[in-house]
């Protein structure tokens, strides 16, 4: 038999510490992210909604106006605008989705095996139509302001459209890792669809706007 080598240190883990990171483990695997999703989709797209569509709305008013005054308010008035519009559609949406999930509950009534019913426990996972409709609401407001609160103390014309997209640019990649992380899926590919689409976005409604108005455009 051979001799036991002295220089060979054994670390002995604790039963209970196995125990609790097997259990942590188990818990973050069979998470069940889908749980977020109603919430989170209409948070994360209000905010992406908010700021690229006033962003590009911005941009467009700047490719034909240099002046911040007009930049500013077309970028409020898109952010009431689209505040209101984002929350009545999601409303709307996700209230004919909780008659469709509650009528679908209605036709398949039945008891589980200790005595409750089936359509009670699921009541509490329906997706709330007023919660969906404020989130979506305030993100999009939160994301309206990042452009508007870029350009409103810039007064040099081009030195205001490089920082707000920059600004748009720091913001895109923010929220879409948070989402991205709060949802479960690889940031590394979230981020860049996300920044690139606002891209676009600006661009196309820069380029667009600037093209109309050197059509001589009457305005």
């Amino acid at each position: 038999m051979a001799a036991p080598n002295p220089n060979h240190v054994q670390i002995v883990i604790p039963e209970h510490h196995a125990q609790q990171n097997q259990c942590n483990f188990l818990k973050e695997r069979d998470f069940d992210y889908s749980q977020r999703a109603q919430w989170l989709r209409a948070a994360v797209l209000g905010a992406n909604d908010g700021l690229v569509s006033i962003a590009s709305l911005m941009m467009g008013v700047g490719a034909v106006r240099e002046d911040a005054k007009s930049m500013v308010l077309t970028g409020f008035a898109g952010l009431f605008a689209g505040a209101c519009s984002m929350a009545i559609g999601e409303f709307v949406s996700v209230y004919s989705q909780l008659d469709i999930e509650i009528a679908q509950m209605k036709r398949e009534k039945r008891v589980t095996n200790n005595g409750q019913n089936a359509e009670e426990m699921e009541k509490e996972k329906l997706p709330n139509p007023w919660q969906a409709a404020m989130a979506s609401a305030l993100a999009f407001s939160l994301g309206a302001f990042v452009p508007l609160l870029a350009a409103a103390f810039i007064a040099n014309y081009k030195v205001r459209l490089g920082v707000v997209v920059a600004a748009v640019t720091l913001a895109l990649v923010a929220f879409g890792g948070v989402g991205a992380v709060m949802g479960g899926t690889p940031v590394a590919r979230s981020c860049p669809r996300v920044v690139v689409g606002g891209w676009m976005a600006m661009a196309i409604t820069f380029g667009l706007t600037k093209l109309l108005g050197s059509s001589g455009l009457e305005m």
